[in-house]
């Protein structure tokens, strides 16, 4: 028996209706991913530099507030380290209240006062409803002068992993790519990407690969050390989501 024969003008409907239909799903889950990073990012504000702030449920939280000129004051300030880029007494002056807890390491607490909280690497606690783990940060191949690392593992600088809104956040300080970054698995990654004294946007996009976040935001350019090109080549090379946010003053 003959086979009979579909004639192509036939089909086409057919086939316009199944590209079609597969455009609108590709759009749905595009959109619904974009809708999902424009969600976990939301409420996180990059002051340049590595300074951010963090708007949570009743709560305002800063980490290593830098060249601030305006913004609401702070319930909770975070600083890693004592280098005068991250803890900066006259910034923090400018948003600090009278019951605004600070949590950083020893050597940042002593430029300070107020309420302070000192930490170690390692640690976990709870402030202002936030709860807090500390992480090392430090560096690997960035180095002073031979065999001096701009950031010692020794000095007990920090990162902090925070949950914010039930958003886990991941801010490493200044460091290189570490071991203690492997599957951390924030939902956002603040990943330093100048180079210099922390990572490079490529050793950023290894440290993303191995972090696993669901979404990255470059950091640390700008002030006189990297630039926002830094930021764009990190976001070609990473594989996982890259937002850049735009620096608010």
């Amino acid at each position: 028996m003959a086979r009979k024969r579909t004639s192509p003008i036939l089909c086409l409907p057919l086939l316009l209706t199944a590209i079609l239909c597969y455009g609108a799903s590709a759009a749905t889950t595009k959109g619904k991913e974009g809708l999902d990073m424009d969600k976990l990012t939301a409420n996180i504000h990059w002051l340049g530099h590595d300074s951010f702030r963090i708007d949570g449920e009743g709560v305002v939280i800063y980490i290593d507030p830098y060249r601030l000129k305006e913004g609401p004051k702070a319930d909770l300030i975070l600083i890693t380290h004592d280098h005068s880029d991250h803890a900066s007494m006259s910034d923090v002056a400018l948003i600090q209240k009278q019951d605004t807890v600070i949590v950083t390491i020893k050597a940042a607490a002593q430029k300070l006062s107020g309420q302070i909280k000192t930490v170690l690497p390692g640690e976990e606690l709870t402030e202002k409803g936030v709860f807090i783990k500390t992480l090392p940060a430090y560096n690997l191949t960035k180095f002073r002068s031979p065999g001096v690392p701009f950031h010692p593992k020794d000095a007990g600088h920090v990162g902090y992993l925070i949950t914010v809104k039930g958003v886990t956040i991941y801010h490493p300080g200044d460091a290189d790519f570490i071991p203690e970054m492997k599957g951390l698995k924030p939902d956002v990654a603040l990943l330093p990407v100048s180079g210099t004294y922390v990572m490079t946007a490529e050793e950023a996009a290894e440290a993303a690969a191995a972090i696993q976040p669901k979404v990255a935001i470059p950091m640390h350019v700008g002030e006189g050390i990297g630039s926002l090109a830094d930021a764009e080549r990190f976001k070609e090379k990473a594989a996982v989501p890259v937002v850049i946010k735009p620096i608010e003053k």
